[in-house]
This record gives structure tokens, C-alpha cells and sequence, in this order.
């Protein structure tokens, strides 16, 4: 058995969700194991180098984990031949730029979704991976979620015949700032950097869709900016200028319906923050981040609409929860266990930035359609 060290530039990993999902959760996590073990069974390592803005955030990041090697600069970073690999968390809009910077260095590319702030740029990156062959994926972790292998495992079994209809139900109260802190960064809610919820969240709907209930080809979608002024990290009242909810219809080549309600301004009262429920001819399900429950026909009770008198049936009662019978990862960390697996022996990995360029393209669409107030249609990419 041998060492297979891999070097990876980890770019915007001093912001929440490169810090916690990717460093922490997912490499750090990772090397402490011991590392991947391949067919053969030798161990991929991964190498850290952190590359970021904030100097004073990479040295407590690297003072944390003994010593990781830290960089400002970004083109020394990828220009030292000891790192083989390049991963960007930064903000949408500066993505673009330094995955392009590090597939022209010759880098294989691994990055958070989406891909790029436009479907033309989006595609010039998958174009310019291929041409240069190096091996490339885009961030599609709701796909491991437990909750999500739950149902994916339901669908392949059979268990709800022909799917007709979906309804999924993300997000929570995002403060604003002014009293609490907000939960999310302030450049969500800024044009300028990046922000807005349709291409944050449409690009997870339409893997999800894609994957589990087929290809997306129609959708409408209506955007809304409810919160009008927010206040930065800073304590500085700013203007949203985005949108921080979306209201979408998805169409797929099955025949299903999907409706996906995004929001940052809503209070929670349902099973988790993300739940999608799956209704067909032969059962139910509702599946959030981690549980997922069931409700076959055979189980199904038959309610009678009378507004009249108090509700006799408890819902809850006839939903049947889906066992564990597997230990599940984190969502990150099992799809950088595949993206290593797929950099040493060649392992398939469609997530690539193609699939990333799609979600890029559903949210294009998703803009156009509430722009116009028109039905669009979502063609193949090549």
C-alpha cells in the first residue's frame, strides 16, 4: 500500500461555507481518517495550501490545523507544481476569473456552484477544461444529503410507480442585521457581488430534478425582494438590490410537476428546512436533509373536506419513517471522496461543469421567465 498525495489550492475557504463544508468538514476530515482509499488500497492524502484576501482569517485558519501553508496570491499558488488541483468557494463573482486563471495553469478544477455568474461564461470554462484535459467538477452535495439517498433509493425500487407531482420547501428567517446577525453574508443580497436566491437555489433545483425526476425541460419562475434593507457584517444599513425569494415551476421529460418555493423570508414550520415531497400513483414520501418518511396507498387514509367541524385525522399518524441502514457521510465530504477517487484511478464523476453550466442555465431562464412573465423552455446543452 502506498501514499498518493495530492496538492490542492483551496481558494475562499475563510467564508462560512468553504470554511465549515470543505476545509473542516469534508479535507480536514478527510486526512485525519487517514485518507481515501483507493481499489488497490492505497490512501489519497490531500496537501492544503489556503489562498484568500484576508490574512489575519488564513492565519488563524492555519494556526488551527497545524500549520497549513497559507498565500494571498494566487497565481504563485498555481504556478508551484506541488499542487495538482485548484477549488474555489469565493463569491459568485469572482469564480470566473481564477478557475479560468488555474485551467489555463494546467490545475484540474473543483468548485462550489454555481459555476459562473452566466451561462456563456459557464460554458467557456467547461470548453476550456476539455481542451486543456484536465478533469473537472462542480459541487452538487444535496445529491448525498441523507435525506435525498433516501429517496433516490425509494425511486429506483419502485415504490411510487409513476411520480406526477413534486413540492419542494426551502429556507428560514435570514435577520437582517440590524438586531440579530444574519446568518448568511451580506453579498447574497448585492447585485454588484453576486448575490440573489434564483441563482443560488435554482442550480441545486436542477440537479436534484434532473437526477431524480428527470430532465427539466419548461419552467416559470417569479422572483421578489421582500426585505428592502439589511444590515452587513459591519453594522451598516445597505439596499438589496436582488431578489432573497423565488417562486418556480419546473417541467421534466417524465411528466412530472415540480414546484420549488426558495426563500430567506420565511418562518419555519414544517419537518426540516428543506423538505420535497414526491407524490405517485402507488405512495408518498417526504424526504428532508436527513429523514425521509413514507406513506404507501395501502396506508393512505380518506379524509372528507368539512370546514365545519375540527379536523379528526391526525396526517402525521399515517407517514411511516425510513430506516437507517447506512452510516451517511456528509454531503461535502462524500463528493470530494468521489472527485479524489475520480483524479487517481479515473473513477466516473458526471458532476462536471457541464452539469454546473445547467443550473447556471435554469437560473438564466429563470430570470428571463420573470422578467417576461412567459413559460421558457430548456434546451439540451453540448
Amino acid at each position: 500500500m502506498s501514499t498518493i498525495k495530492i496538492g490542492i489550492i483551496m481558494n475562499g475557504v475563510t467564508g462560512r461555507m468553504g470554511k465549515n463544508q470543505h476545509l473542516e468538514r469534508s479535507l480536514i476530515s478527510i486526512i485525519k481518517e487517514g485518507g481515501v482509499i483507493t481499489k488497490r488500497g492505497d490512501r489519497i492524502i490531500p496537501e492544503i495550501i489556503l489562498v484568500g484576501r484576508n490574512e489575519q482569517k488564513l492565519t488563524e485558519l492555519s494556526e488551527k490545523y497545524q500549520g497549513i501553508p497559507w498565500t494571498t496570491n494566487l497565481d504563485n499558488a498555481l504556478s508551484d507544481s506541488n499542487y495538482q488541483v485548484y477549488f474555489d468557494a469565493q463569491t459568485t463573482a469572482l469564480r470566473y476569473e481564477s478557475v479560468m486563471k488555474a485551467i489555463d495553469a494546467g490545475k484540474h478544477v473543483y468548485c462550489e456552484k454555481p459555476s459562473a455568474d452566466s451561462l456563456e461564461k459557464a460554458l467557456n470554462l467547461y470548453r476550456k477544461a476539455e481542451e486543456k484535459k484536465v478533469k473537472h467538477g462542480v459541487v452538487q452535495d444535496k445529491l448525498w444529503l441523507p435525506g435525498i439517498l433516501k429517496l433516490s433509493k425509494l425511486i429506483k425500487q419502485g415504490f411510487f410507480g409513476r411520480i406526477h407531482e413534486v413540492r419542494g420547501e426551502f429556507g428560514y428567517w435570514v435577520f437582517t442585521g440590524e438586531f440579530e446577525s444574519a446568518q448568511r453574508p451580506s453579498w447574497n443580497y448585492k447585485k454588484s457581488e453576486g448575490g440573489g436566491i434564483i441563482m443560488d437555489m435554482l442550480c441545486h433545483w436542477r440537479y436534484l430534478v434532473d437526477n431524480l425526476f428527470g430532465n427539466i425541460t419548461d419552467i416559470s419562475c417569479i422572483g421578489a425582494t421582500h426585505i428592502f434593507q439589511r444590515w452587513d457584517e459591519s453594522g451598516k444599513p445597505y439596499t438589496c438590490d436582488v431578489e432573497d425569494s423565488a417562486y418556480s415551476t419546473f417541467l421534466t421529460e417524465t411528466g412530472s410537476v415540480c414546484h420549488f418555493n426558495s426563500s430567506w423570508c420565511t418562518r419555519v414550520r414544517r419537518d426540516d428546512l428543506l423538505t420535497i415531497q414526491v407524490d405517485g400513483i402507488k405512495g408518498s414520501a417526504m424526504a428532508g436533509l436527513r429523514e425521509c418518511y413514507i406513506q404507501p396507498a395501502e396506508a393512505t387514509p380518506k379524509p372528507v373536506w368539512n370546514p365545519d367541524i375540527p379536523q379528526h385525522l391526525n396526517f402525521y399518524e399515517h407517514w411511516l419513517k425510513v430506516p437507517d441502514t447506512q452510516e451517511y457521510e456528509n454531503a461535502f465530504k462524500a463528493q470530494w471522496k468521489k472527485f479524489l477517487l475520480h483524479l487517481v484511478e479515473d473513477e466516473p464523476f458526471p458532476w462536471n461543469l457541464l452539469e454546473g453550466a445547467k443550473g447556471v442555465q435554469l437560473a438564466e431562464l429563470g430570470y428571463l421567465s420573470w422578467h417576461t412573465r412567459q413559460w421558457q423552455k430548456v434546451s439540451p446543452l453540448s
